[in-house]
């Protein structure tokens, strides 16, 4: 019986290896054709570029921790992957059956928004693991955090929390009250469902 168990278990563990190890070469591919097409710094300088970008100071500091918070708490510990958040993610899926729950930290999300499609594959998962290791390597977390904060759609057509925050209240990011920002990270979660123009 042990024995069986033994080697269902290595039977096991070589399909994962297997199915990773491909989904891996896969994601590689979609890495490199997206670096290719344009770089990883071109991109970030793009963004930047934005008329309504915003620096991290010119960020209200409570947005700022609510974000952190809701999205990626662990942030300024781990590296571009939380394997720890990760497997919690893949623990509270399978016992729940919701698939909610992503795992992806704020870096990986910064990937995905500057290089990649919303389009959920395994694939792009791993491609985006691998630019989100290229921009840990070359980008503070303060810098990666502000991009995020510059990217992320806001609802109605709005991206960045500056232009969310002059379109919904008429303020500068830095002047958002406890209230504003709270409503405007659950906007994050769900930009289509709710936003401050629903809850007005």
């Amino acid at each position: 019986m042990k024995k069986l168990l033994f080697k269902m278990i290595i039977i096991l563990l070589v399909i994962i290896t297997g199915f990773c190890g491909y989904y891996g070469y896969l994601g590689y591919q979609i890495y490199q054709d997206k670096i290719q097409e344009q770089s990883l710094s071109e991109r970030v300088n793009q963004l930047k570029s934005k008329e309504d970008y915003v620096t991290l100071d010119q960020i209200s500091p409570i947005y700022k921790e609510a974000v952190l918070e809701s999205e990626d708490r662990r942030f300024y510990q781990h590296g571009p992957v939380d394997y720890y958040g990760l497997a919690r993610a893949m623990f509270i899926n399978i016992t729940t059956f919701s698939f909610k729950e992503g795992g992806s930290t704020i870096t990986q999300q910064l990937a995905k928004n500057l290089c990649l499609s919303f389009k959920k594959d395994l694939s792009r998962k791993f491609a985006e693991v691998f630019i989100a290791k290229d921009l840990e390597d070359h980008y503070s977390k303060d810098e990666i955090l502000e991009m995020y904060l510059n990217i992320t759609y806001l609802g109605e057509g709005n991206y960045g929390i500056q232009a969310a925050s002059q379109y919904y209240y008429h303020i500068d990011a830095i002047d958002l009250n406890k209230q504003q920002c709270d409503i405007l990270v659950k906007t994050l979660k769900r930009p289509s469902v709710y936003n401050p123009s629903k809850v007005n």
